[in-house]
């Protein structure tokens, strides 16, 4: 009986010592875009869109990234594409989520809404233009409060829109602080030069920025990267304002 259990214990601890041995920890790859490469994709357009429209094309590019998260929402993922959360419906397409809303007082409340429904990023942000140029069917002059023309700062149309576009009372200090950190500003003025770059043997992001007067967020938000890494021979892109 003894020399039994003796065998079953001796068995028992060889088949979990070649069990360890062959398990094997899964490599976890993170295949999202960064917010720099998520403002990369988009900010030309915004940019562009912005100039055309007397819009600031930081604002338009800061409630891309809070509405969207950045890309990363349902919402604003293919074949949705809806990056501003506009709701209703888009040539006739649409999506219906949930979502939550603010009271007004920071009270937040989840219910569902038909949401419209875009072809592309870039269908998405000429609808949000068209929405704030041309106001609402009641007030066509209802979002004239985030013009360029009727403002001093970017800081003035996010406040006009905190409690007209969205219900967060925060909103604001949300699209202040994206706008602050990402340096977003950089596309409310037009591009004066742009250069490209070649990587050398033991080049940093850092390095880079330093040598030419910019910001590393820049750097990846201009050449669309996911990270900090760069290799020798990669060539990158560099704006000047």
């Amino acid at each position: 009986m003894i020399a039994t259990i003796v065998i079953c214990i001796s068995f028992f601890m060889v088949t979990q010592l070649f069990n360890t041995r062959e398990t094997t920890i899964p490599e976890v790859v993170d295949d999202r875009p960064s917010v720099e490469e998520f403002i990369g994709s988009i900010a030309e357009t915004a940019r562009k869109l912005g100039a055309e429209n007397d819009l600031y094309a930081s604002v338009m590019i800061a409630q891309a990234i809070l509405e969207s998260e950045h890309g990363q929402s349902g919402l604003s993922a293919a074949p949705n594409n809806n990056l501003f959360g506009m709701k209703g419906r888009y040539q006739n397409n649409s999506v219906t989520l949930e979502t939550s809303e603010d009271d007004g007082s920071g009270n937040m409340t989840t219910v569902m809404a038909e949401f419209r429904k875009y072809p592309s990023y870039e269908e998405s942000m000429k609808d949000y233009v068209r929405l704030l140029r041309n106001g609402v069917s009641w007030n066509k002059d209802f979002y004239a409060g985030v013009f360029k023309s009727n403002t001093k700062s970017y800081t003035d149309a996010t406040k006009f829109l905190t409690g007209s576009y969205a219900t967060d009372s925060k909103y604001n200090e949300k699209l202040n602080t994206v706008i602050a950190k990402y340096d977003l500003g950089q596309y409310d003025s037009p591009v004066k030069n742009k250069k490209t770059i070649t990587v050398a043997d033991g080049d940093s992001l850092t390095h880079i920025a330093e040598a030419h007067k910019v910001k590393v967020t820049s750097l990846k938000q201009w050449n669309q990267l996911r990270s900090d890494k760069i290799e020798a021979g990669q060539e990158l892109n560099i704006y000047q304002y």
